[in-house]
């Protein structure tokens, strides 16, 4: 599991149940026995294996709900892609943190975007500009996955970008013109 493609508050609910847990581990280990030389003692035991396992469990859980990334947000929601009439098509290559195509300068039309990703990570790719509305994209690609998009460019200037949370912002976007 790579830690770097999990969203902001997935990586924090992680880090507090793995303080809290680390935590109670040091203390059990080093603090209580300096200060009762019986930790746990008799009567003490059982509450501390019950304490155990119940962290133990938290993190266990923690691990498994928060450090499986969701989908891309509304990638469910993302339309099939249908052949175009009179299409082109645009290969696109994602890796960590880029989008590289060959074409930045288009005319209006139908174009299947064939997306690739050759990065280590999952991406997508998600179009933002005129005539797009919501999630217009591909779903989340795995690493060596492929996808295709077909969408209808008019007139306008396009951003290109991958909606996995802190993708975009790390560099993973591109502009197209469809003049």
């Amino acid at each position: 599991m790579l830690v770097a493609a999990l969203s902001t508050g997935n990586k924090i609910g992680l880090a507090v149940v793995a303080a809290v847990f680390i935590s109670f581990a040091l203390t059990s280990s080093f603090v209580a026995p300096r200060r009762r030389p019986d930790f746990p003692g008799q009567n003490g035991l059982s509450v501390f294996v019950i304490a155990s396992i119940a962290l133990f469990a938290a993190m266990i859980t923690a691990v498994a709900v928060l450090g499986v990334e969701s989908e891309a947000k509304g990638a469910a929601e993302s339309p099939a892609a249908t052949t175009p009439t009179a299409g082109h098509t645009i290969a696109v290559s994602e890796t960590e943190f880029k989008i590289a195509t060959l074409s930045t300068k288009l005319t209006p039309g139908n174009y299947t975007f064939v997306v690739k990703n050759a990065g280590k990570l999952a991406h997508d790719l998600v179009f933002e500009g005129p005539n797009v509305s919501g999630h217009e994209g591909t779903p989340l690609i795995q690493p060596g996955g492929t996808a295709k998009v077909t969408v209808s460019l008019t007139k306008g200037d396009y951003t290109l970008y991958c909606s996995v949370d802190g993708h975009r912002a790390a560099g993973m976007v591109t502009k197209i013109t469809v003049s």
